[in-house]
């Protein structure tokens, strides 16, 4: 996923405005890429939190039935290598979570920013429309409709 998403941004970058447009490809694309990847990695930091309170949720099942099973060993940790283990997996997932939150995030600033970007620039009509609607307010009051065509 990582190598896809290193491509896709490499390919995005590189290449150049086409001339209509005004607007490189890496801010009229990126910009979607970036909130899907923010939605994604949200929806990451969502399951990797799950997964932590299901592993924290036996620890404390365990500590409800057994208390001694619980206890303190010399160095903070707890006495029980079997709960001890649960434990430092139950912190693994959170750091995932944390991780996948922080880069879901950063994501969506930076697609926030692509949006404001392309809203902010000056827009200019295109010189390639061979055919434009015209609508004016004649001196007597009437509409007047016609077609202006560029040659």
């Amino acid at each position: 996923m990582k190598r896809l998403l290193l491509v896709v941004t490499a390919f995005l970058l590189l290449s150049g405005p086409a001339q209509a447009q005004g607007l490189s490809p890496a801010v009229k694309y990126g910009k979607w890429a970036l909130l899907a990847g923010a939605i994604g990695m949200n929806y990451l930091a969502v399951r990797a939190h799950d997964r932590a309170d299901e592993v924290f949720d036996i620890i404390e099942a365990e500590c409800s039935t057994d208390q001694q099973r619980c206890a303190l060993g010399p160095g903070g940790g707890y006495a029980d290598p079997a709960l001890e283990d649960l434990y430092q997996t139950s912190l693994r997932h959170d750091r995932r979570a944390r991780l996948w939150l922080v880069g879901g995030e950063t994501a969506l600033v930076g697609s926030a920013a692509l949006f404001i970007w392309e809203l902010a620039r000056p827009k200019t009509r295109p010189d390639n429309i061979p055919f434009e609607p015209e609508m004016r307010v004649m001196p007597s009051g009437r509409t007047g409709l016609g077609l202006r065509m560029a040659f």
